[in-house]
């Protein structure tokens, strides 16, 4: 496994890291299965786990905490994030501070992010939604210290909103945050023209969420694919996103290399942007485990398939369905 620095912080972190969103749900039996493919990630290489309270209303913090416990002499970065008070994704622009993150909600999200992982220390706090229009308050930037001073936390990031990777600039030139979390894919590449740059200038790590486009990207996903009831995947592809996202998965069929899945493409492309520092996918199965830790072997992609997949750039716009 390819470790790379995360940003500022000088942390050793591995290139491919776990996304733990999909195993907050689960019931018992599932636990174990996810139990399994978190071993079978650490013993790959994986050392970056992110997690939030939101996912399973701290069941998936636990989780790791878990982890933590299995693994007491290996060091293994710990990531989470503080919902809004309001409870509502993404943040918008009518959102006040005081209804998204008052101090005492920040303090409380934290220590019980602790609570659930069992721990002193979280490596990586981030606010699950942003906007940048609270940017300048002070409320929240003395929150954010205050926590590091006591040593709650290590780092502090944001999570920005879909499809909005320069909701968060202002932010993140304040000098505050360690991190940003934003989505980025083959798709997904408008994080290139502003974040990325930032990021690189102030040394601020970047954590790319969403690799496979909510499962387009993986290949698997058809204009006639349907999702169980209750699948979150059921409200965001509806029919609109849904075929327009398998005509574009349609267009990339051709060109994965003979040998590859689009799956495997799709990781690839994202590590060839040294700019990113970790890549976090779920990974609920053990055999997605082993695939997408297998890739992280420096070899990339070859140039002309990169440069025409970032011609597969695809610039959309927040909806009331993409969340």
């Amino acid at each position: 496994m390819i470790k790379r620095k995360f940003g500022r912080t000088q942390w050793d972190v591995s290139e491919i890291g776990y996304g733990m969103w999909g195993m907050g749900g689960w019931t018992e039996s599932d636990d174990l299965l996810s139990a399994k493919s978190l071993d079978l990630a650490v013993e790959n290489g994986v050392n970056f786990f992110d997690t939030a309270w939101a996912y399973g209303h701290g069941h998936s913090e636990k989780l790791l905490g878990d982890l933590l416990r299995r693994y007491p002499n290996k060091k293994l970065f710990t990531a989470s994030k503080i919902p809004a008070k309001n409870f509502k994704w993404p943040a918008k622009p009518e959102y006040s501070l005081e209804e998204s993150y008052p101090t005492s909600h920040i303090v409380e999200y934290t220590e019980k992010t602790l609570k659930n992982l069992r721990s002193e220390q979280l490596d990586l706090m981030q606010f699950h939604t942003w906007d940048d229009s609270w940017s300048d308050r002070e409320e929240w930037q003395r929150a954010v210290e205050d926590l590091k001073k006591s040593g709650k936390i290590a780092a502090m990031g944001i999570s920005v909103n879909r499809w909005e990777p320069e909701n968060g600039i202002k932010a993140l030139k304040t000098g505050a945050f360690d991190a940003v979390q934003v989505i980025y894919n083959i798709f997904d590449q408008a994080p290139e023209d502003v974040l990325f740059p930032l990021c690189s200038a102030l040394d601020i790590a970047v954590i790319a969420r969403v690799p496979f486009d909510e499962g387009t990207l993986t290949g698997n996903i058809t204009k006639e694919t349907k999702f169980p009831e209750g699948d979150w995947r059921g409200t965001y592809f509806v029919p609109e996103n849904l075929i327009a996202s398998a005509e574009r998965a349609d267009l990339l069929r051709p060109v994965v290399p003979e040998g590859m899945t689009m799956a495997e493409m799709a990781l690839r492309f994202i590590t060839m942007n040294k700019t990113v520092n970790t890549i976090i996918p779920g990974m609920r199965k053990e055999k997605n485990v082993l695939m997408n830790t297998a890739l992280s072997d420096g070899k990339g992609l070859p140039i002309g398939l990169y440069k025409e997949l970032k011609g597969h750039r695809w610039d959309r716009k927040p909806t009331s369905w993409s969340q």
